[in-house]
Formats: C-alpha cells, sequence, structure tokens
C-alpha cells in the first residue's frame, strides 16, 4: 500500500465501527516490556527520522499513538 493509499484508508469521513476496526491490530503490537520495532518518523518542521534515532539520543522515550478524527 502506497504512503497516499494509507492516507486515503485512515483519513476516513465519519467514525463509524466500520472505520475504525480495520485498525485496531493489538495482536501485532509488542508485549508490555519488549522493545518497540524501528519505524519512520517525522519532526514538527517535516524532515525525517526514525524512532531508532530517537532512542539512541533519550534514554527513556515514551510513544503515544492517537487519532484526531
Amino acid at each position: 500500500m502506497s504512503d497516499q493509499d494509507l492516507l486515503r484508508a485512515y483519513n476516513y469521513a465519519s467514525f463509524t465501527r466500520e472505520n475504525v476496526l480495520p485498525w485496531l491490530n493489538f495482536t501485532a503490537a509488542p508485549p508490555l516490556g519488549e522493545t518497540a520495532p524501528d519505524f519512520p518518523l517525522w519532526r514538527l518542521d517535516g524532515t525525517p527520522t526514525c524512532l531508532k534515532s530517537v532512542w539512541s539520543r533519550h534514554a527513556y522515550t515514551i510513544i503515544e499513538f492517537g487519532s484526531v478524527t
């Protein structure tokens, strides 16, 4: 799935069960205490980074996921 396809699918028009359920995949999350996989991130100015890069500069990292729909 391309980035544009992902954004189109994620930015749904209404907050309904049918639209939300495909995004809920708790079984794929790492168990408590295990390291999260590295993934791309973007700074507020739009420059790219990744989770591994953030970890390398900070002793503790808190990741909060959410959706403003």
